[in-house]
């Protein structure tokens, strides 16, 4: 058996971007992989799936409630039968993809459950019980995240449901509680609620979207209301008992008080993911990891045993498909020799409701409690030429310009696009620029990336149409 340069435990986005560029710098690579698909929860029940419901609902909900406006006359049906093969083929599509990359880059792979024995040995069990030990110089762990369970409530994945299992019901709910107003929690319920469920979202904490600038929080919740989603905030589930074919779902204030029921005919468990590392043999083989779970690694990825290293969901920082990818080719470049690395404050987030939300860099709410000055630049859609055009003129672009230096800490956008849009943000603030170079760039007219432009004249309070 021959050995490998590099032994990859894990098939999503860190994992196989990992192993394509190691056998691009001219390593022998082995990847391990428990599901029969690559990709992981990303591309087979996580951003692939929701994405392509996402999209499928919003033109539902827009042919039913918009299209008139433009003067198309349409009465949608729903097919669900056909939407949710719709998400499947694009899973399948994607997947595919990932398995015709592999052979490309010659990347070996096994289908199994992969067990660190040691530093350099890798023992996968495959689904008919056989073993076999790998052997490599270097290992990667890329083993992502799972669903973060709720004490006292078993999820069976067909009335209380997890993300995976909310991808998949065989029948609109007419009323959902979803549980968490984080991400996953306000874009599957918007699924739901498109197709005709009664959505109410209940939060421990005040605000929805925890972690994002509030403003921004503040404005989706408003518009989500006003789209029909129900907001219980500060509040926690305390039990989910079924009373005949629904289920009873018991809540009370966060602080303390009375307590009520909803009744709820699924039930959303979305309260967060956890680090996938059990079974991996990390306490034998003598990994550390934090209180969360995670791997613990230093600024090149490395873990405490020589020659095991770890990226993605399993460490610190945001559990993010893109993070984990950047990663992936970090630690690549990095085993080649190369000076693999990461700009952790340039990772964009976002959210894909309608509208979406994306940000990058710094909030206010951040930059604030740091205590650093800073400008503020804003411009609504509702003075876009685009978006009004379009009647697509819901919420705002914000920019967060230092106020010594005009630097760029901040972008943060609300609104149709906003997913698209955000890379223009990401590319000026990689490359360290101001609020003054993205105003005194030229964009095409009439598009919605001009108001980017004009939120950076605002921060000099120069913007032109507002």
């Amino acid at each position: 058996m021959a050995t490998y340069d590099v032994i990859v435990i894990g098939a999503g986005p860190g994992g196989y971007v990992c192993a394509i560029r190691a056998s691009q710098l001219g390593m022998k690579v082995a990847m391990v992989e428990k599901r029969s698909k690559f990709g992981g929860t990303c591309l087979n029940v996580g951003c692939i799936p929701s994405k392509a419901l996402l999209h499928a609902s919003e033109l539902y909900e827009e042919a039913g409630h918009s299209f008139a406006t433009m003067g198309i006359e349409v009465k949608p049906k729903l097919d669900l039968e056909k939407m949710l093969a719709f998400k499947d083929e694009a899973v399948k599509g994607n997947t595919d993809g990932v398995a015709f990359l592999m052979r490309k880059n010659k990347v070996d792979h096994f289908h199994g459950t992969g067990r660190i024995l040691s530093a350099g040995k890798v023992e996968v069990t495959f689904i008919n019980g056989e073993k076999q030990v790998v052997d490599g110089t270097s290992i990667v762990i890329a083993t992502g995240s799972g669903v973060a369970q709720l004490p006292g409530i078993e999820i069976d994945e067909k009335t209380i449901v997890s993300s995976t299992g909310a991808l998949s019901l065989e029948k609109v709910p007419k009323r959902m509680v979803v549980i968490g107003a984080g991400v996953i929690g306000l874009e599957l319920g918007s699924v739901w609620r498109r197709l005709g469920a009664e959505v109410t979202v209940v939060e421990f904490l005040d605000r929805i979207l925890p972690g994002t600038d509030s403003e921004v929080a503040k404005q989706l919740q408003r518009i989500l209301g006003k789209q029909g989603i129900a907001f219980k905030l500060g509040h926690r589930v305390t039990g989910v008992k079924r009373n005949g074919a629904a289920h009873a779902v018991t809540i009370e204030p966060s602080q303390g008080g009375e307590a009520e029921t909803l009744a709820a005919d699924v039930v959303l468990v979305a309260i967060g993911r956890v680090p996938c590392t059990e079974g991996l043999g990390l306490s034998e083989a003598g990994v550390e990891t934090d209180k969360r779970g995670r791997v613990v690694v230093d600024g090149h990825y490395r873990t405490n045993v020589p020659g095991i290293y770890a990226i993605g969901d399993v460490i610190e920082g945001p559990m993010l498909a893109h993070k984990a990818e950047e990663e992936g080719v970090a630690v690549a470049e990095i085993l080649a020799g190369q000076a693999g690395h990461v700009n952790y404050g340039v990772i964009p987030a976002v959210i894909y409701t309608a509208p979406e939300v994306a940000s990058v860099g710094n909030s206010e709410d951040e930059l604030k409690a740091a205590g650093v000055a800073y400008n503020v630049g804003k411009f609504p859609f509702t003075a876009n030429g685009r978006a009004k055009a379009n009647q697509q003129t819901e919420g705002f672009v914000k920019i967060l310009a230092d106020a010594k230096t005009d630097r760029v800490l901040g972008v943060h956008i609300i609104g149709v696009n906003a997913s698209e849009l955000i890379a223009e943000g990401a590319v000026l603030m990689e490359f360290g620029g101001s609020a003054e170079d993205l105003a005194r760039t030229c964009h095409a007219h009439p598009t919605l990336s001009e108001a980017v432009k004009e939120a950076a004249l605002a921060v000099d309070k120069r913007a032109v149409h507002f």
